[in-house]
């Protein structure tokens, strides 16, 4: 159905018109979903070459794109190119959407975790430590998101041998 909605779309509104780079980007969402990374990493890069031609460097929707292929790059375990495009992806959100920004959180989450699979994890601790603080401000200590956070910290400590702040 996204394979359609894109022909039908290319057709009708043009290859670089917003509405058809978010079929682009539906179409990779769901190719990633089912394992197919390098088709998907191909259109996550179209998407983004379209988006940041027509919307910009850091309007949300390219930032949305970055992500996306940083996603896949980590999939296939391409974390250098996966970290690179995690921290553009958070030094765009905190930028345009603020440090606070759910949509910015999700990319310190994102990077943390490419960053952990590489080893880091001094600066992962760190990561989740500020999402952690910014969760429970905007959030409260006991909403989901919020605890998702408290396990992400836990984790590393964890990893670091931290056993009992962890």
């Amino acid at each position: 159905m996204h394979r359609r909605a894109l022909e039908e779309k290319e057709k009708v509104l043009g290859a670089e018109h917003p509405n058809t780079l978010t079929s682009v980007n539906n179409l990779a969402l769901v190719l990633r979903d089912q394992g197919q990374y390098e088709e998907a990493e191909e259109l996550d890069r179209r998407a983004l070459k379209g988006r940041e031609k027509v919307l910009g460097a850091e309007h949300p929707e390219t930032l949305t794109s970055v992500n996306n292929l940083a996603l896949v790059l980590r999939d296939q375990g391409k974390h250098k190119e996966a970290e690179e495009m995690h921290r553009r992806a958070l030094e765009g959100s905190e930028k345009v959407l603020g440090a606070e920004h759910p949509d910015t959180l999700t990319s310190v989450n994102n990077l943390a975790l490419v960053l952990q699979d590489q080893g880091q994890y001094e600066e992962v601790e760190k990561m989740h430590r500020r999402e952690l603080e910014v969760c429970e401000k905007m959030l409260g200590a006991e909403h989901p998101d919020t605890l998702t956070s408290v396990g992400n910290l836990a984790s590393v400590l964890r990893y670091q041998g931290q056993y009992e702040e962890a």
